[in-house]
Formats: structure tokens, sequence, C-alpha cells
């Protein structure tokens, strides 16, 4: 049956100590490593020689792209960590193992590690069956978790969920703010109008627009779980403002007919009215949002 498998094993690539020569870790792989991986049919043993032309590239890819990883982590070399690193953000189906001794770091003190003996034949033998059990249940159960870094990412209450939040939150944030210079520039405008009816002499005039990007964004991705009264609130401010818009375009043209306009009940009362409860809505679930998880 054909090797079609791929299991990638992280180590060492030169001298670790005085014991661990680079020629101790090549024989380590050859003579012991791989032929206890390769007595299960389908797999392949592989490590990442020094000597190709892109070996980060080519590591990075072993470490996402391999089904199965095992890591030794004897001497705690800081590159095969930061391998083994790089595979725990990616993927599952990843088993280290180490010399017997070694002190294995707090971090990754709830993994299970699996010792090897070199000096102890005996063990030696538990150690490969073990080995290949590990492999085995890989191979069979490839979802099943072993990594606190994955499951931390991908998870509920995870990195992912908490990066959610942050960004729902910069989304209120600027519809709060949004909500904020439009009430201001509202207020504005019914001053000027005020003042051009008891002067009609000296008429004026504003161009700035109302902002609704913010708004636009969130009728139309609707990523706040919200009911439709809430998203009906928004969207008849959202259309308001873009209806004021325009009439700010013919104010200077038609002045008369675009005053009038804004002084109608269903402009200046309802329209605010809609705004400053869409603006305490918005308040709510942001304090919602950042006393959750």
């Amino acid at each position: 049956m054909p090797k079609s498998v791929p299991c990638f094993i992280i180590m060492p690539f030169s001298q670790t100590t005085d014991e661990h020569t680079e020629n101790y870790w090549t024989e380590h792989y050859e003579y012991f490593l791989k032929p206890i991986i390769e007595e299960i049919p389908t797999l392949n043993a592989l490590r990442s020689e020094p000597l190709r032309g892109d070996l980060i590239r080519e590591i990075i890819k072993d470490l996402v792209f391999s089904p199965i990883v095992v890591a030794d982590i004897t001497d705690l070399n800081p590159n095969v960590f930061w391998e083994l690193g790089i595979r725990q953000s990616f993927k599952h189906g990843t088993i280290t193992i180490a010399e017997q001794g070694t002190r294995i770091p707090f971090d990754i003190g709830s993994k299970g590690t699996l010792f090897y003996y070199p000096k102890n034949h005996i063990k030696n033998q538990i150690f490969r069956r073990k080995l290949k059990t590990a492999i085995l249940d890989c191979m069979s159960n490839p979802k099943r978790p072993d990594s606190q870094v994955l499951e931390i990412i991908t998870g509920r209450g995870t990195v992912f969920q908490l990066f959610q939040r942050e960004q729902t939150i910069r989304r209120v944030d600027a519809l709060i703010t949004e909500c904020e210079n439009n009430l201001f520039l509202n207020t504005t405008i019914y001053k000027i109008i005020e003042k051009n009816l008891s002067d009609p002499k000296n008429k004026k005039w504003t161009t700035a627009k109302f902002r609704t990007l913010a708004l636009e964004l969130l009728i139309t991705n609707r990523y706040l779980d919200e009911d439709e009264s809430f998203y009906e609130i928004a969207t008849f401010a959202f259309y308001a403002l873009e209806n004021k818009n325009s009439a700010i375009d013919k104010w200077f043209t038609n002045d008369e007919h675009t005053e009038n306009w804004f002084l109608k009940p269903l402009m200046k009362e309802k329209y605010t009215e809609a705004v400053k409860n869409l603006m305490k809505k918005l308040k709510k679930i942001k304090k919602k949002l950042e006393i959750s998880f």
C-alpha cells in the first residue's frame, strides 16, 4: 500500500546540547522516529531539510497542511516551539514527545507529552506503542481538540468572538457619533431657518451634509441582534437624512420652498424623535456589549 498520509516531525536541525549534536538528531529521526511512524502502513514521515531553497515557506506549509504532526520538545529548542506554535494555531492532530527528564514548560503542561527512554529498551517499547496509538487516534479523530490555542481562537467565548464584539462596539460608537453630529447639524439648520424667517433680507444657508455611512452599514448588514422595530427606526432615520441632504443641495436656489419643506412636522419632529430614540437604543446596546463575556 502506498504511503500517502504525511506525518510531519518538528525537531531540531542542529546541536542543542553537548550530547544532542546535529548528528544525534539526524540519527534520532532516521533510525528511531521515522521507523516507528512508518510502521503504520499509510504514513510517510517527513522532516524539513535545512538545504531546501525556501525553508521557512516549506516548513509553514508542512505545519499547516500535514494531518499529523509529532513535535519533539527535548531541550526546549526555540525553533521547535516556534513551529509548534504555528501548528497549534491552525490545526489539531499534534502529538508532543520528549526525552525522559525534559522539564515541560507550564504553557503546554496541560497537553499530554509522551516520553521516550534512549537508555531503557523496555520503556522505549512502551513509548513506541503509545506513539502509534496516539497517531492512529489522530487519524481516526482528526477533529478531536488537542490545541488550546485553536480552541481559544475558534470556540465560544474565544478570541474570535471577542474580536467580533470589539468590532461591533466600534461600529456602535461610530453610529452614536454619527447620530450626535446629525442632531447638532439638525439643530443648526432650524436655527438658520428661524433667523431667515425673522430677517428675510439677510438669509443664510448651510452646505453641510448629514452623515449616513454608519447608518447605511447597519441597515444593510443588520449586524446587531435587534428586533424589526429597531431596524424600522434606523431605516426611517436613514431615508429622512438622505432626503434632507437632497433638500440642502437645493437650499441656495430655492430657499423658501426648501425651508417650508424642512418645517413640515414629519421632517422637523418625527425625524428628530427617531434619531434620538435610535441613539438611546444604541447606547444601551453598547453598554450590554461592554459587560458581555
